[in-house]
């Protein structure tokens, strides 16, 4: 009927089997995976504020350290050690993952088994080595989480609960780290198994009509940012990341070119500046618009995100009543780890961005001014003088080579040079359109 990510669902059953209110932290950690999200009840509506984790950690990392660790013991006492055959790897690892539940109740775990080869293994891990040893790992999940808080623009004291989902924070160490963390004790009383297995029943529940006298509402969130391409290559953001669903948003855009009657649509998701560095989500055209003045035309491109996460992107233009859209799944093929990537990229190449940004803008500026003076030139050159049409033509020659360069600054002072030296043209213009607008009528004729 719907998707719902396990954090969210772990919220929808303490919600409702507490009566929670309040902000919470979802702290899922799983065999494979890390996810941290932040969400805010109020009754009966779950509002997703923030989410982070890390899609390459998860309880199997931990194994893998106790299995590293029984391979430097097995080294220490075996000579020589020759490479383990992939049974043995299992064996090994199987034995591992048991040494690990067995300390989350217990002061040690004793790893007994034989080897394909013969050798018997057999050693202790305390929990004091236990929690020595994945001590990194622990200190991993909090990276997220700390995204998370500064994301959703939170204080520790603004979260009222922390849910601890996942089999792997059955962990001391785990639940130690969180507590520490957020300064208070995570919520437990609820089987970590299971809690998301019971949140995506009662939803389901909801969802085909067995409403109870605890309604809900559950509000998610949007991972990337949604947008659009521009002239210059450049990057308009319709609805921002973390943006809470479902959503709506429009925005009004204009025609490049005198007589633009199409205008070609590329919708796009990420949080970079620039159109190459985000992922193409779909592309449709808009055609029919009247033909008018270059920014004559008013196009209204308009988002909407569904509660699915279904996006549906319409453009209409406002004159003439055309319009055209495209439906799309924005989070299909896109991975938590193509996600994060997407996400660290932005955060190390702003300053990048924003330098191409500018410039990017510049240049488009520079274009539309220039192909203005060139038109008005045609319309109109002869309300000037050769002297004057020179002085104008040199200063667009300037500006264009600056357009070829990559310095935003001088390509902004020359758009600004090009105004002055067109402002007596363009006051002999103003005044000849309201000649010929004026000319042949008396003053019963005007209305102002």
């Amino acid at each position: 009927m719907r998707l719902l990510n396990e954090p969210t669902a772990a919220a929808v059953a303490y919600g409702l089997d507490n009566a929670a209110e309040g902000t919470f932290v979802i702290y899922d950690l799983g065999g494979g995976t890390f996810d941290v999200s932040i969400l805010k009840l109020t009754q009966g509506v779950f509002e997703v504020l923030a989410t982070n984790g890390d899609s390459a950690l998860g309880g199997d990392d931990f194994d893998h350290r106790i299995y590293c660790w029984v391979l430097d013991k097995i080294r220490e006492n075996s000579q020589p050690f020759s490479p383990l055959s992939e049974q043995d790897t299992r064996l090994l690892l199987t034995k591992a993952r048991q040494a690990k539940e067995w300390l989350t109740d217990n002061h040690e775990a004793q790893i007994v088994c034989r080897l394909g080869n013969g050798l018997l293994v057999d050693v202790t891990l305390s929990a004091s080595e236990f929690v020595a040893l994945t001590e990194q790992l622990v200190q991993k999940t909090l990276s997220p989480t700390r995204k998370a808080m500064r994301d959703a623009n939170l204080s520790l004291d603004d979260i009222k609960g922390v849910v601890l989902v996942g089999g792997a924070t059955r962990m001391p160490q785990v639940r130690l780290a969180v507590e520490d963390y957020f300064k208070q004790t995570p919520l437990t009383n609820l089987d970590p198994d299971k809690v998301v297995a019971l949140g995506a029943a009662i939803q389901a529940n909801t969802l085909v009509g067995n409403r109870s006298d605890h309604d809900l509402l559950l509000l998610d969130v949007t991972p990337l940012s949604l947008g659009l391409e521009t002239m210059g290559g450049l990057v308009e953001r319709i609805i921002p990341r973390n943006s809470t669903l479902p959503v709506a948003r429009a925005q009004d855009f204009t025609t490049y070119k005198d007589g633009q009657t199409a205008m070609s649509i590329q919708v796009l998701q990420g949080e970079r500046e620039l159109v190459a560095d985000c992922r193409s989500l779909a592309r449709f055209e808009l055609r029919g618009i009247p033909a008018m003045a270059a920014g004559a035309a008013r196009i209204r491109v308009t988002f909407q995100v569904d509660a699915d996460g279904l996006l549906s992107v319409s453009a209409r233009e406002q004159t003439s009543g055309v319009e055209a859209h495209v439906v799309v799944k924005p989070s299909y093929g896109l991975s938590e780890e193509e996600i994060t990537r997407m996400l660290k990229s932005s955060f190390g190449s702003a300053e990048i961005d924003k330098k191409a940004r500018m410039l990017a803008e510049a240049r488009v500026n520079a274009g539309a001014i220039l192909s203005a003076v060139e038109a008005a030139l045609q319309q109109d050159g002869e309300l000037i003088n050769e002297a004057e049409q020179q002085a104008i033509q040199a200063e667009m020659a300037y500006l264009h080579t600056l357009s070829l360069g990559d310095d935003a600054a001088a390509i902004n002072q020359g758009v600004d040079q090009l105004n002055h030296a067109t402002e007596a043209f363009a006051a002999a213009r103003m005044n000849a359109s309201v000649s010929r607008a004026l000319s042949g009528k008396n003053l019963d004729e005007i209305q102002l």
